[in-house]
């Protein structure tokens, strides 16, 4: 008798997948059955899939100094849910097709806050929104010098307008304690770095 409780279902038949827009990012519709925990197949059902690159989310950090990075930009995602939309968040940028996660990390910490990473550490790697969005996020942490960290960059052709300010460590997390942080990839690191600080402190110090 199969124990529905500890039994990890793994098949997955794709009926059918439709291409609903195709821009920038695409929209599909799948129609799929999958198994089921108590067993066999279920019925068929039809999901909307927001298919975009996969990105990768850098927090800047100097050791030395006991220091993060961050940027502030504005998100027309947030643009209706809070007063202010200009979020404050990780150096960050989509993976274009042949690039590494790694080699992302080094060229957006360039063009969005003037930075050169010594070293990344791989933290973890998330999907945001799995309900919907089949983006995989690859964050880490990138070791840098904080010292004169500053002023406003991105690039003009993208639309970018980017300001970058140097934070504390404690005034970051305190940030997230207090919800000015509200950007999911910035508390994820900030809370990371929170549990490992004392060995990233330790090995890169």
């Amino acid at each position: 008798m199969t124990d529905k409780l500890t039994t990890v279902p793994a098949a997955v038949e794709i009926v059918r997948r439709e291409n609903c827009f195709q821009g920038f990012y695409r929209l599909d519709r799948v129609h799929l059955r999958h198994e089921l925990f108590a067993g066999g197949m279920g019925r068929e059902i039809s999901r909307e899939l927001f298919v975009r690159h996969d990105a990768v989310c850098v927090l800047p950090y100097d050791p030395q100094r006991d220091e993060v990075v961050l940027i502030e930009q504005f998100r027309v995602g947030a643009l209706d849910k809070v007063a202010n939309p200009w979020l404050v968040e990780l150096v960050a940028g989509l993976i274009d097709k042949g690039e590494s996660p790694e080699a992302v990390a080094h060229r957006e910490a360039q063009e969005e806050a003037g930075l050169t990473f010594s070293a990344l550490w791989p933290m973890t790697r998330y999907f945001p929104s799995p309900g919907g969005s089949d983006e995989l996020v690859h964050l880490y942490l990138g070791r840098c010098s904080s010292e004169g960290a500053g002023g406003l960059h991105g690039l003009e052709e993208e639309g970018e307008d980017i300001r970058v300010r140097t934070w504390a460590f404690e005034d970051a997390l305190q940030a997230v304690r207090d919800g000015q942080i509200a950007n999911a990839a910035t508390i994820i690191a900030l809370q990371w770095l929170a549990l490992n600080r004392d060995e990233v402190r330790g090995l890169w110090s």
